[in-house]
């Protein structure tokens, strides 16, 4: 199988090691001289290409399928709208106009689109409700992924990621040094994240199709917090409510909405297409995390 990922950041990258040692031909697509680099330095082919530009694209070889996992940088609706909508009808078009076309398309979503519920749980059942532009933007492209690629000929997948974490992204100290705001955590490993694509890739699963991917068990903040500051040999952090963070005034808007924001997310649909996941807790994935903290590093 030939794939071409457009985006290869941090997930993207996991995946191609994935896929290139099953035996798959991967090119990994960024914009940058040091996303490039990255690319190579994972052993990939890699192109440089900007997925909101149809003609830098066509430097992208043919590919059996297409895994959109483009950043937006982290800036606000405008720049993800740039990216996730109208770069994915970009890119879309460009390789579903080509003499041979994909015959898949994975998007990587996010499960901010589900807005609150309560500390309810949701699956790919739930209705929408996204509460900030941003998640509104996501969104909409989930639609692009699946209703534009089947313009043409092509079976989008959607895949929601829930919180991502793993090497450079444990964020141990955040909780263990505190304070922590109650909620909801819904996390996956960046293997697992990268795991399940490649999976559904391989196993040919989830076409024209939404799956969550998050871990087995959605788990408190407090809770989580007082796990690792256990396992670390630290005293457990400090807590406070959603209400004493909200009093302290300096968040912004959409920070507040997602301080408000709570769910739990449910794993069964991508559990019963039969993916097994290298780390099916927090407690797995943060191993390696626990056992590297020094409590003197500052």
């Amino acid at each position: 199988m030939n794939v071409a990922v457009l985006g290869c950041g941090y997930v993207g990258l996991e995946l191609g090691r994935q896929l290139r040692g099953a035996g798959h031909d991967v090119v990994g697509v960024r914009r940058s001289d040091a996303g490039i680099e990255a690319v190579r330095d994972a052993g990939l082919d890699a192109v440089r290409a900007d997925v909101t530009d149809a003609a830098s694209l066509a430097d992208v070889p043919d590919a059996d399928a297409l895994v959109f996992a483009a950043s937006s940088g982290g800036r606000g609706a405008d720049a993800a709208r740039r990216v996730y909508v109208d770069g994915l009808r970009t890119a879309i078009a460009a390789f579903g106009e080509r003499a041979s076309p994909p015959d898949r398309l994975v998007y990587t979503s996010s499960t901010g689109v589900y807005g609150d519920h309560g500390g309810d749980w949701v699956d790919e059942t739930t209705p929408l409700d996204p509460t900030t532009e941003k998640t509104e933007v996501l969104a909409e492209a989930e639609r692009v992924a699946r209703e534009a690629a089947a313009e043409h000929g092509i079976d989008g997948t959607v895949a929601r990621f829930a919180g991502l974490y793993g090497p450079d992204r444990y964020r141990l100290r955040r909780y263990v040094e505190g304070p922590v705001t109650e909620g909801y955590l819904n996390m996956v490993h960046r293997d697992d994240a990268a795991g399940a694509v490649r999976y559904l890739l391989e196993a040919d699963r989830a076409r024209d199709d939404v799956v969550l991917v998050v871990d087995d068990e959605p788990v408190s903040k407090w809770a989580f917090a007082d796990w690792l500051a256990d396992q670390c040999g630290v005293d457990p952090p400090a807590k406070r409510t959603k209400a004493e963070r909200l009093a302290e005034g300096d968040l912004s808007a959409a920070a507040e909405r997602r301080i408000q924001t709570s769910k739990r997310c449910s794993n069964d649909r991508l559990r019963s297409l039969g993916y097994e996941f290298a780390y099916p807790t927090f407690r797995e994935g943060y191993r390696a995390a626990v056992d590297a903290f020094d409590p003197a590093d500052e």
